[in-house]
């Protein structure tokens, strides 16, 4: 009996350790899994997979310079939803973000940064960029655009909140 005890609660704290990230995608409804598609209003719900690899992704790959929605190099500019909907071309929905991620262009557009700002189009100087399919952008995308709904202001509120 003193054997059931003692173990009972590792594994239970075991069980609810691995899968904690798994209950978070599930938890989430599919009004807060649902994001804009592209500029004209489409949207799309993300599939607790989805949520999952996207979240993993963006922390492995992204969140060394955008930690929390800001962006390191540019606190002025961050992930949060204005700032994303202000950027030209907008990069609020998330075609526009995996064109983005593909190729970067400065906030106004008008020149590429692809040589100092992580990209596919880089992939040759940023090795993290090199293994991530379209399914993998579409995931990190959609990441981003739902973290407004799930962290508030927070995500993109610099260091107010970081």
């Amino acid at each position: 009996m003193l054997k059931k005890i003692f173990w009972q609660p590792i594994i239970i704290g075991l069980i609810m350790f691995l899968s904690s990230e798994y209950v978070l995608a599930i938890e989430l409804d599919d009004i807060t899994r649902t994001v804009p598609l592209e500029s004209s209003g489409t949207t799309v719900t993300l599939t607790p997979e989805q949520v999952k690899r996207g979240k993993r992704l963006f922390n492995s790959s992204c969140a060394i310079c955008h930690n929390g929605g800001v962006t390191k190099t540019n606190p002025n500019v961050g992930l949060d939803p204005e700032s994303l909907s202000l950027a030209t071309p907008a990069r609020d929905n998330i075609n526009s973000l995996i064109d983005y991620m593909k190729d970067p262009t400065s906030y106004d557009g008008s020149e590429s940064i692809a040589e100092i700002h992580p990209s596919i189009k880089s992939a040759d100087i940023f090795p993290k960029m090199r293994s991530l399919s379209d399914d993998d952008l579409f995931a990190i995308a959609g990441h981003i655009l739902m973290q407004p709904k799930i962290a508030s202001e927070k995500w993109g509120g610099g260091k107010i909140y970081y």
